[in-house]
């Protein structure tokens, strides 16, 4: 039983270690910080990493990883699914 505490709590850590790289990674370039958002990231980077250090538990170090990677891939498949701007250049004139 204290191995699956040890492992949610070690994934949830990895999670809030990855919210906090990122208000690092916005402060480093002056980027403006809405803290509700980013108080909402890191519950959630904890869920998710209390889940993903949950299923990966086999090694103190591996949950405290899952959790982080965890976080890092609902952030990229977040990403890929947002609408992004085309730019279409204007036809040739012939």
């Amino acid at each position: 039983m204290n191995e699956i505490i040890l492992g949610i709590a070690l994934g949830a850590l990895g999670g809030v270690v990855r919210a906090t790289v990122g208000i690092f990674k916005a402060l480093a370039v002056n980027m403006k910080i809405v803290w509700r958002y980013w108080i909402f990231t890191v519950l959630l980077s904890a869920l998710i990493g209390a889940m993903t250090g949950l299923i990966f538990n086999f090694d103190p170090r591996l949950s405290v990883l899952a959790g982080y990677a965890g976080t890092d891939i609902i952030e990229g498949i977040y990403k890929s699914f947002q609408i992004q701007k085309v730019y279409i250049p204007p036809a040739k004139k012939r």
